[in-house]
């Protein structure tokens, strides 16, 4: 993602608001994107426009210092800054259902790390499903290459210090419940048709290039 700097902006979506139907409906995603994400980035730029110091930084460089920023700033650029953060990173990680599976590089470390795509698949719906409240379950890859399934709760973020994202699946009822209730497996089942392969494949290969 462009490492932008305050004012931070909503970024469209990169598809249209019925593309991903029918897993997800243009009604749930329309109420998540233009409510609640822009809701993020409206409260991340109402918390730095008191703070002109850290108005220069990028989103993961205020993420990723959390701990050096004032004190009354860290718990609302945390929460605002992840939920920003997490929110494009889903967003941009999904297209139209077309049901294809990872191919080149990622397809090969899913296999080394989980054993086969359906364990792998196996594994990351058990994370999504298993996640106690609100959060999120991730693909990363470390700085080796190694992929890694995590949950975080709420906006929290990994530590991209060490891990690049690969993507991510949202399990705040507010990402499907318009359409699927309580349903949350189901709503993950169709999620796996979302993944952008492409995208998640170019990642995979920006993070093993790191370590070149």
């Amino acid at each position: 993602m462009r490492e932008e700097t305050y004012p931070f902006v909503v970024k469209p979506l990169p598809y249209e608001y019925d593309a991903l139907t029918p897993v997800l409906d243009a009604n749930t995603l329309t109420f998540h994107h233009d409510k609640h994400y822009k809701t993020y980035v409206d409260n991340l730029n109402n918390t730095l426009a008191d703070y002109p110091e850290l108005q220069k930084m990028s989103l993961i460089e205020l993420l990723t210092s959390l701990e050096e920023l004032p004190a009354a700033a860290q718990t609302p650029i945390r929460n605002n800054g992840g939920g920003v953060y997490n929110h494009e990173l889903y967003f941009d990680g999904m297209k139209c259902p077309v049901g294809q599976e990872p191919t080149g590089a990622l397809a090969g470390a899913i296999v080394r790390d989980f054993g086969s795509y359906q364990q792998w698949k196996e594994k990351m719906k058990q994370a999504a499903v298993s996640k106690f409240g609100s959060g999120w379950a991730w693909l990363l890859a470390d700085e080796n290459g190694i992929l890694t399934i995590q949950q975080t709760s709420n906006q929290d973020v990994p530590d991209l210090e060490i891990y690049t994202p690969i993507f991510l699946v949202d399990v705040w009822e507010h990402a499907y419940y318009l359409q699927y209730q309580n349903r949350r497996p189901d709503y993950v089942d169709g999620w796996f048709t979302l993944i952008n392969w492409k995208k998640a494949g170019r990642r995979y290969e920006e993070a093993i290039a790191k370590k070149q």
